[in-house]
């Protein structure tokens, strides 16, 4: 049984334009694969795609998920992504669509295409007040010295303002004597296989198209973009705008760094990321990789992608 069918790789290579004509062919939905792109009011940044790019060259629109689902300041796992994946492959599937995720944050992948779950932990509200009050009292870094204790990893990762991530994580580790990035999975059998295509290009290449996006980004307004959600009341510490292009962006606005240092930064992160995120993907031998170079002929490239997917989709089915 075919579970779903996906699209993977680095940030920059291409992913979008060349899934929404695979999805085309093969009658397909797509399901965003990218953590950032769950935001609201966070679209230049997180290069989402704008529903006027939504369309295939047949002239056919196709659906996106999992895009503009939260806002910034909202809590949203990777076990919530998951839930909600869930549902809607089973909806898509009752639509007789093919379920087509594409994106490149690794855990979220992951999440679905392995045959795992993760467990619920329910929510402890007396435990949370209890935090909230001793953070009225005592001040944020009381509550985030509590977490540096039981969980100095997470207590590294989560900035003391980010009360929110700090109670949940002290949450996790109350309920289950785990860190909260300790990811705790049972098997799930009823999963169904995933076809996976990953998508790569010269590295020099790659980084050249990485530094071109980024100076789009500028030119597009993403120093606005930052500061309204700023001016909206955002937290400049929220996960959300940690978020690559983002934090750079705030340092900036915060007067700790010039603007061509915040736009060389979020190029260099962003080609640190971009290594990374080859770097998770190679690992999973289960993916089926194209090369794509400056000689790539794209309508070619796709129709070996529909073949690859049409074939085990028809025959595995």
């Amino acid at each position: 049984m075919i579970k779903l069918c996906a699209i993977v790789g680095p940030t920059a290579v291409g992913k979008s334009k060349i899934s929404i004509e695979v999805a085309d062919a093969i009658q397909a939905e797509i399901i965003s694969g990218d953590s950032v792109q769950i935001y609201k009011k966070m679209n230049i940044g997180s290069a989402k795609i704008k529903p006027a790019e939504q369309y295939a060259l047949s002239g056919n629109k196709i659906e996106h998920h999992m895009i503009d689902i939260v806002e910034p300041d909202e809590e949203f796992s990777v076990a919530d992504y998951k839930q909600r994946v869930e549902e809607l492959i089973i909806q898509i599937k009752k639509r007789k669509r093919i379920p087509l995720l594409v994106g490149g944050t690794g855990l979220y992948i992951q999440a679905i295409v392995d045959p795992y779950k993760f467990d619920p932990i329910p929510t402890d509200w007396m435990f949370r007040q209890k935090l909230r009050q001793e953070a009225l009292q005592y001040g944020n870094e009381f509550v985030h010295d509590k977490l540096q204790q039981v969980d100095p990893v997470s207590a590294k990762k989560i900035h003391p303002n980010d009360l929110r991530r700090v109670i949940r994580a002290l949450e996790v580790y109350h309920k289950t004597g785990r860190p909260i990035w300790y990811n705790h999975f049972t098997k799930d059998n009823n999963n169904g296989e995933s076809l996976l295509v990953g998508l790569t290009m010269p590295r020099e290449l790659l980084y050249q198209r990485i530094n071109q996006r980024v100076d789009n980004m500028v030119k597009s307004g993403l120093v606005d973009e930052v500061k309204s959600l700023l001016e909206a009341g955002y937290d400049p510490n929220l996960t959300s705008l940690q978020s690559l292009g983002y934090k750079q962006i705030i340092a900036f606005l915060m007067g700790k760094i010039s603007l061509e240092e915040a736009i060389e930064l979020i190029k260099r992160d962003t080609r640190r990321f971009a290594k990374r995120q080859i770097a998770w993907f190679k690992r999973d031998k289960r993916i089926k990789w194209y090369m794509i170079d400056d000689s790539t002929e794209y309508s070619k490239l796709i129709k070996e992608i529909v073949t690859f997917f049409a074939r085990s989709i028809y025959c595995r089915s």
